[in-house]
């Protein structure tokens, strides 16, 4: 459960990412339009950090990062990095869960990056909450 897309010869499109996602393929799209029309963010499929974390969808505005997202078998991982005080403004708001992968963080600089699996609704809503910090 849980697997990506590692094969680095096999290019997958959006249309086959969405689907790799199963049932949450829904809150894949969902994610995407909002990254587009709500941010305004460009897109790009690429294999960016070894085999171990295989193809995503990057989003960027401005040439800025803000955030990956790797599609898994049943779920999509987003993953982002914020300041701490951006952590902190949404930490109140956001479910349990999201919490925990908050005080998981891998540590860089005045903030750090989290991996957010998104299986649900709710797990969805909290990553849109902290994309809007950036």
């Amino acid at each position: 459960m849980y697997e990506r897309l590692l094969d680095k010869s096999i290019r997958p499109n959006i249309t086959n990412m969405i689907e790799w996602c199963g049932e949450s393929g829904t809150l894949f799209t969902e994610l995407k339009q909002f990254m587009t029309e709500v941010k305004n963010a460009q897109n790009e499929i690429r294999f960016p950090y070894g085999n171990g974390y295989g193809w995503c969808v990057t989003y960027r505005k401005n040439q800025k990062l803000l955030c990956d997202v790797f599609p898994e078998c049943g779920a999509l991982n987003v993953m982002l990095r914020l300041s701490d005080d951006s952590f902190q403004k949404a930490y109140s708001s956001l479910t349990q869960y999201t919490q925990e992968q908050i005080d998981a963080r891998y540590p860089c600089g005045n903030g750090g990056w989290i991996h957010d699996r998104i299986t649900n609704k709710k797990h969805l809503d909290d990553i849109m909450k902290l994309l809007a910090l950036k």
